[in-house]
């Protein structure tokens, strides 16, 4: 038998509160030059929370590598200061991925554009 679903899961909810008070923490309590602006898309828990890939996305790509080590540097940092923030049994060890699906998405909308440019000038037949 089919379990009914009922909106968001509270693994949802928890990874949605990650997500927030993890992008509050970068904005506010993190002093790392390598890390400038980035925005964070979205966060993924495990079954028993005990990791999660934080998806994060900046306009800055070409230091990327630079925003990642800075990241990963402060990754111990971000997990106490968000124990601090989160009570649950297993706080996740912080795994730092990069969402390239914005990029995607524009290129892609580009294409499209560009097709729509090259079938508006063919005549018909």
């Amino acid at each position: 038998m089919k379990k009914q679903s009922r909106g968001f899961q509270r693994s949802d909810r928890v990874a949605e509160q990650v997500r927030r008070d993890l992008a509050d923490l970068i904005r506010t309590e993190l002093k790392d030059p390598r890390v400038g602006m980035i925005s964070l898309t979205a966060v993924e828990l495990t079954p028993d929370y005990a990791h999660a890939k934080v998806f994060f996305t900046t306009l800055n790509s070409d230091h990327l590598a630079d925003i990642e080590r800075g990241l990963k540097r402060a990754s111990g940092f971000l997990r106490r200061e968000l124990g601090r923030r989160i009570h649950i049994h297993t706080l996740p060890e912080l795994h730092f991925v990069y969402d390239n699906s914005l990029e995607r998405g524009s290129s892609l909308s580009q294409l499209i554009d560009q097709a729509n440019a090259l079938s508006d000038q063919t005549p018909d037949e």
